[in-house]
């Protein structure tokens, strides 16, 4: 009788240990691709007539595209501290890129995403750039990303990643080993391998996968084969290698090409390379039989600099609070998601969070959120969210090199309103009728501005916004 019971009871570990693993393995995977700096124009299924993009079209035909995605910053530091956190930038204190050698970082008090779903039993991972921090060897005090819940840290940065280095070794960390069987191993290739073998390595149990990309920020560089490649198309940009490349050196920084403003091929080629990861990453997903249960995003962090590209019919791009600055591609894939949809509705980055963990069912988490669930779109691109206004903060001590302004704005549903900081003037946009932003309309509502002026300044007070 006595064996008879230790059997049974050993059963029932077994059958709630099995009920447990069948109700972690129910919960989707996340895989989050982010690319740095990259426009809305750029990709072939957002009209891009330059740029090639076979597996990102692929995954926007079998997934949701979106026009009106926006970023909650025109630089990456505020958007990373949104997307981690759920949070308007204001409100977690960081407004800018942080540099090398800042005294802020991300504050340990947020329960951030990452450690949202690792408390939910997800294995968690980075590969690639994390820039919520400054650097130890740059004298700050630095709050890396196993700090923040990643279970697992690959190929990140330990110091400033300004004019970036994408052959290895890598100047933003000389401490990371070549891998690939390459004699130039490139930095993109580099992280769609890291990234598929941490899937590879977490697919017997719930996990998310944050692949940051450091292309394609400048200065753009791309595998020489392939740029020659887009370099030989008839509308292809041109631009002489800088005086630090007199060879015109293909491996090393600022070859022939990459400082071309507009169908540029480094920047053209790099993206091609993302989009290679992409194709991997979705092959594998297919090989292994997680296709069914996994959430793919692919997205940018902001505008594209207008010194290489354009964001057209988009008005600026990074560090501009106009549309080109904060709108950004956006494309989700997944079980649950209208396949081929696009929906035109306005989203921010730090919807992400709240929508991760409705779809997650996590309930581990009393955080407060700024964003919110966007889950009910992804069955219907028209259904109806909570009506909300839009707010920006971007506050400057001096212009940004590539032309921002000191300045905040609000979305109210088709009007826009940009208050610059540093002269005190406004701008007025009816994005419904003139969505790039040509003609201002501030003289002629002077009502509205007023309004939004409020609505505006009493929104910095709720946050705590600093000037």
């Amino acid at each position: 009788m006595m064996i008879q019971r230790f059997i049974l009871s050993i059963l029932l570990v077994v059958f709630n240990l099995n009920i447990t693993i069948a109700q972690k393995s129910n919960k989707p995977n996340i895989i989050y691709i982010l690319a740095d700096d990259l426009g809305y124009s750029e990709l072939e299924c957002y009209g891009n007539k330059f740029n090639e993009t076979p597996f990102l079209n692929q995954m926007a035909a079998e997934g949701m595209l979106f026009t009106r995605f926006y970023a909650s910053a025109p630089v990456c530091s505020p958007y990373r501290a949104a997307l981690m956190t759920g949070q308007y930038p204001a409100r977690v204190g960081i407004t800018d890129y942080l540099r090398p050698n800042s005294q802020k970082h991300l504050q340990h008090a947020h329960i951030t995403l990452a450690e949202m779903l690792k408390a939910e039993g997800y294995k968690t991972g980075i590969v690639g750039k994390w820039h919520l921090s400054g650097y130890k060897l740059h004298g700050a005090p630095e709050s890396s990303p196993n700090e923040h819940g990643f279970d697992e840290v690959i190929v990140s940065e330990n110091r400033g990643i300004a004019e970036g280095t994408y052959f290895h070794p890598y100047h933003f960390n000389t401490d990371i080993q070549k891998k690939l069987n390459t004699e130039h191993e490139y930095l993109t290739d580099r992280q769609n391998v890291e990234a598929i073998e941490f899937i590879e390595r977490n697919k017997h149990q719930p996990f998310f996968l944050f692949l940051s990309h450091y292309a394609v920020h400048t200065t753009v560089h791309g595998k020489p084969e392939i740029v020659a490649h887009f370099k030989n198309k008839e509308e292809a940009g041109t631009s002489a290698p800088t005086p630090k490349n007199p060879d015109d050196d293909p491996y090393k920084k600022y070859p022939s090409g990459s400082k071309a403003q507009q169908n540029n091929p480094h920047l053209a080629a790099q993206l091609y390379s993302i989009d290679e990861g992409v194709g991997m990453i979705m092959k594998k997903l297919k090989e292994i039989g997680l296709d069914k249960n996994t959430i793919v995003i692919f997205t940018s962090d902001n505008g594209g600099e207008t010194t290489i590209t354009t964001n057209a019919p988009l008005r600026g791009g990074k560090s501009m609070l106009y549309e080109g600055g904060v709108t950004v591609p956006f494309i989700i894939w997944g079980p649950g998601v209208k396949k081929g949809a696009v929906c035109e509705q306005p989203i921010v980055n730090f919807d992400i969070y709240p929508t991760l963990k409705e779809l997650t069912r996590a309930k581990n988490n009393t955080q407060l959120l700024d964003g919110v669930s966007f889950a009910p779109i992804l069955k219907d691109p028209k259904a109806a969210l909570p009506k909300r206004n839009f707010y920006w903060h971007y506050p400057l001590n001096e212009p940004h090199f590539l032309g921002g302004r000191s300045a905040g704005s609000i979305i109210s549903g088709k009007w826009k309103l940009i208050e610059f900081f540093d002269n005190q003037t406004y701008e007025l946009y009816n994005l419904e009728e003139d969505r790039s932003e040509t003609t201002d309309l501030a003289s002629q509502y002077p009502q509205i501005v007023e309004q939004l002026k409020k609505d505006l300044v009493a929104w910095r007070k709720n946050v705590g916004a600093t000037m």
